[in-house]
């Protein structure tokens, strides 16, 4: 199943994305943070990442660098200051 999604991402990337003007505010791409979820954790919690993160992908948002998490976690861990 692994594969499967990492050809339709890979897929994605080579001939649809191009076709479209750039849209992400993020660093990896939504679809390379996904790819690299789903090498990393798993089909499951890679797609689960790659949809929370393409939810977090709007003009409401600031972008910018944010890499796949070192540890997978269902809500997103705040950062102690």
């Amino acid at each position: 199943m692994r594969k499967i999604i990492i050809g339709i991402i890979r897929f994605y990337q080579k001939f649809i994305s191009p076709l479209k003007p750039p849209t992400c505010i993020y660093t990896p791409t939504c679809s390379e943070y996904t790819l690299r979820s789903v090498k990393k954790f798993g089909v499951i919690k890679g797609l689960f990442l790659g949809f929370k993160r393409i939810l977090r992908c709007n003009p409401m948002n600031e972008g910018g660098e944010d890499p796949v998490p070192d540890e997978f976690y269902i809500f997103t861990r705040r950062r102690s200051h």
